[in-house]
């Protein structure tokens, strides 16, 4: 049985209200049109997620709705604290926790960049995989039964993108 993950950074956000902290922090514009783009992006694809784990700042649930918005999807959710500026064996951690054939993980740099690329089986050959930029999303095959058995380095990537590429 094959399951698979989507793993995602969350979208651009606004640094224009100095008063809220860094967790509260919701996405600029460009940060809604490109979560909206990427949920656009992965329906077309048929990478429909069952379930959902994020982090549970502002930035990455909004993200997470714009992104369901568009795919038209009802997943079941996780939201977590854990998943706020988590290291990657904290996301593995948390993805361990999921149920469901696909996942949609939702998280920050640079915990999620270096968790695409430890839990990637071979390297992607893209110049924004390694710097993971918003809204960034990797598709991986992941050939176990339960999430619980996943580890990082045996996972095969079968889509990589970025906001700038779906952009005419």
């Amino acid at each position: 049985m094959s399951l698979r993950l989507i793993a995602m950074r969350h979208a651009k956000s606004s640094w224009g209200d100095p008063l809220l902290s860094d967790f509260e922090r919701p996405l600029n514009e460009r940060g809604h049109s490109d979560a909206l783009a990427m949920g656009n992006w992965l329906s077309q694809m048929g990478y429909v997620p069952d379930t959902v784990v994020l982090s549970s700042s502002v930035r990455t649930t909004q993200t997470c709705a714009c992104v369901l918005n568009a795919l038209d999807a009802v997943p079941n959710q996780m939201s977590t604290k854990a998943l706020y500026h988590a290291p990657d064996f904290q996301i593995l951690r948390a993805l361990a926790q999921a149920k469901g054939d696909t996942v949609l993980l939702i998280a920050h740099n640079p915990g999620i960049g270096d968790f695409v690329s430890h839990f990637a089986s071979h390297p992607v050959a893209h110049p924004d995989f390694v710097r993971y930029p918003t809204c960034a999303t990797t598709v991986f095959d992941v050939d176990v039964a339960t999430w619980a058995q996943a580890k990082f380095g045996e996972n095969r990537v079968i889509d990589f993108i970025t906001p700038r590429e779906l952009k005419p």
